[in-house]
C-alpha cells in the first residue's frame, strides 16, 4: 500500500507542476507599428514609382516605443531600399516577397545597431502599388 502511495505521489506531483506552468504562460501579445505616412519612392527602373504602407509586428509591446524613437532611421533605410528596386520585378509575387524579406532584414539591422535588440517578428505590406 505504501508503494502504491509513493507511485501515485510521483505521478501526480510532476503533472500538477506542468499544469501550473501552462496556466502561467499567457499567449504573447502581438503589437503593430505602422510606418506613417505611406512610403513613396522613385524606382531605379521598370516603372516610375512605388507607394506602400508597412507595418512591423512585435510580440514585445514595450518595444513599440523603441520603434517610434528609431522610426526616422527605419523610414530612411526603407526609402533607400525601395528606390533601388526594379518595378517589373516588384509586380510579381516573388518580387514582392523578396522585397519584404530584404526590408525586414534592413529593419532588423538598423535596430540591432541602434539598440542591440531586435524584437521585430515580421514586416507586412498593407498597401503596395507600383506604377
Amino acid at each position: 500500500m505504501r508503494n502504491l502511495f509513493l507511485v501515485c505521489l510521483l505521478v501526480l506531483i510532476p503533472s500538477q507542476v506542468l499544469w501550473a506552468e501552462d496556466e502561467e504562460k499567457a499567449p504573447p501579445t502581438i503589437s503593430y507599428y505602422q510606418i506613417k505616412p505611406s512610403l513613396v519612392a522613385n524606382l531605379a527602373k521598370g516603372g516610375k514609382y512605388i507607394r506602400c504602407d508597412i507595418q512591423l509586428m512585435t510580440k514585445d509591446e514595450a518595444f513599440l516605443e523603441t520603434l517610434t524613437l528609431h522610426g526616422p532611421a527605419i523610414r530612411h533605410a526603407l526609402l533607400m531600399l525601395l528606390s533601388e528596386q526594379d518595378g517589373k520585378t516588384l509586380k510579381s509575387p516573388d518580387g514582392k516577397e523578396a522585397l519584404r524579406k530584404a526590408a525586414l532584414t534592413e529593419v532588423k539591422k538598423i535596430l540591432e545597431e541602434a539598440t542591440g535588440k531586435d524584437a521585430v517578428e515580421a514586416l507586412l505590406f498593407t498597401t503596395f502599388f507600383v506604377q
